[in-house]
């Protein structure tokens, strides 16, 4: 089955869900990692997004991994690979129903991935009307394909690409 893209307007409850989250991950990875960072959409206040999480957490080099992997499978995390994007190792889950659904990443702290991830935050957070116009791309990118996220995906990419080239990441 299909899944709907769904894009919501800016809930305030994705900061506290952040914080919940990354409250669970810090019981185990205090003093194993930099930061975790929340970044995607639902980290930028005002901004439309699909209702998920997404999550970097961020290490010294690649010898910190496989302690913090170890620390992530001790509750209920599993490593996916990087799944195609250097620098960056994906994990998914089951059974935290108790928190929103996320995605979870670990990455180098000089890993591209994670520039483009808090340079495009950060842009989007002193920027009010990319805000605005980046949610009503969104917003129209689901109700085009509702049921194809590829084809959502490729709708924003123009948008995205255009703050890319403004902020020298392209």
């Amino acid at each position: 089955m299909t899944k709907r893209v769904i894009v919501e307007s800016y809930n305030s409850e994705w900061k506290r869900d952040f914080e919940d989250i990354r409250s669970e991950l810090m019981a185990v990875l205090s003093g194993k990692v930099i930061s975790v960072e929340h970044v995607g959409s639902t980290s930028v206040e005002g901004l439309s997004a699909k209702p998920v999480i997404d999550i970097d957490i961020v290490i010294e080099g690649e010898d910190a991994f496989a302690e913090v992997k170890g620390a992530l499978m001790s509750i209920g995390y599993t490593h996916e690979g990087n799944l195609g994007i250097p620098g960056r190792e994906a994990f998914k889950y089951k059974g935290k129903e108790h928190l929103r659904k996320h995605h979870l990443y670990v990455c180098t702290k000089d890993a591209e991935e994670l520039r483009r991830h808090i340079s495009f935050r950060d842009y989007l957070r002193t920027h009010p009307e990319a805000v605005r116009e980046y949610s009503r791309v969104k917003e129209e990118g689901a109700k085009l394909y509702p049921y194809d996220i590829d084809s959502y995906i490729g709708h924003k990419a123009p948008f995205i690409e255009s703050i890319y080239r403004d902020i020298g990441l392209i």
